[in-house]
């Protein structure tokens, strides 16, 4: 058991998840706020994931902080409470939002 690793993560996850509770206390209510937190998620993700190599950091940054801030399962419920016609839109603009995200992310983040 790699307690580093484990600590890594878990100071990360905290990090990530009080981060994306102040935003969306901040806009109660709003399917735009848990949107907003998931497409900027994925985009951070694909900047990190290019620019930095080191596994810790990696786990701090990204299966910690990313990992607690970013709240696909949200978004899901969001979704199952929405009417059929913006539950739909908010699925697929959320699924297209998020991979354009990360491959923005990639590309601003790639080595030149």
């Amino acid at each position: 058991m790699d307690r580093r690793a484990i600590a890594a993560v878990t100071a990360g996850g905290v990090i990530g998840a009080l981060t994306r509770y102040a935003i969306a206390h901040a806009w109660p209510g709003s399917l735009w706020a848990i949107w907003l937190i998931n497409v900027s998620g994925c985009f951070l993700i694909g900047v990190l994931y290019t620019r930095v190599h080191h596994r810790l950091p990696r786990l701090f940054l990204g299966t910690g902080v990313l990992g607690g801030y970013t709240t696909f399962s949200t978004a899901m419920v969001d979704v199952q409470h929405a009417s059929p016609l913006s539950a739909l839109v908010h699925l697929f603009g959320t699924v297209a939002a998020a991979l354009v995200a990360v491959w923005a992310g990639s590309a601003i983040g790639s080595p030149r």
